[in-house]
């Protein structure tokens, strides 16, 4: 089962749940084209299949009609954007880390360079860990400017809830994106349906399984 937004309607995309997709189903004939992601602000601007190992970053731009750009999530959000009037699309992992790095900024910048217009990029939050799922301390917030303080929530013993897709859509409006949805699907509360890591982290359960998020230009 895959999983679409409703304003991304009438572009190929898709979000994965447990159940792997098949990128033939989403765009036929289309290419997959993914990066080695480590979680970081780094975008790629993508026209076809890497010549030898695929490049470190963590979002892909591409405007080339036939090719279908991915991500891969466990925990972190997954963003698919799109401007369908330019036939630009991206596709950004957005770990704390990376988001709080600027990968969302870099994402719209390279989108933008390919021709793109903000007002007329979309947006899609996929599957990730919510707010009440995600605990975090006080290290980690110190990573993040004081504006955001409003992501995070007390929690227990000086620790925090962080409300990652709330912070990765309110980074889209800063960067012009008006259109934005959020399919706020708690990865972490659905063993039946999504990998977490962090779920299985605490189970002691194998952690390598993956959502696989992506998007075309059809």
């Amino acid at each position: 089962m895959t999983l679409r937004a409703r304003n991304l309607a009438g572009l190929p995309h898709a979000f994965s749940t447990r159940e792997p997709l098949e990128p033939a189903e989403i765009l036929p004939g289309a290419q997959l084209v993914l990066a080695r992601q480590i979680h970081s602000p780094v975008t790629v601007t993508v026209s076809g299949s890497w010549p030898g190992a695929p490049p470190a970053a963590d979002a892909l731009v591409t405007a080339t009609p036939g090719l279908l750009i991915g991500i891969v999530t466990a925990d972190c959000a997954p963003v698919l954007l799109a401007d369908h009037a330019a036939g630009v699309v991206g596709a950004a992992h957005a770990g704390w880390r990376g988001a709080a790095g600027g990968v969302i900024a870099n994402t719209v910048a390279a989108m933008e360079a390919l021709g793109a217009r903000r007002s007329r990029i979309a947006a899609a939050i996929g599957p990730a860990i919510a707010q009440e799922s995600y605990e975090v301390d006080a290290a980690m917030r110190d990573h993040f400017a004081p504006e955001a303080d409003r992501f995070f929530a007390s929690g227990t013993s000086g620790r925090w809830q962080f409300d990652l897709p709330g912070f990765v859509a309110a980074a889209l409006a800063t960067e012009g994106v008006d259109t934005i949805a959020d399919l706020a699907e708690d990865t972490y509360a659905q063993p039946e349906r999504f990998f977490s890591y962090r779920r299985a982290s605490h189970r002691r359960e194998p952690t390598g399984g993956r959502q696989t998020s992506v998007i075309g230009c059809g």
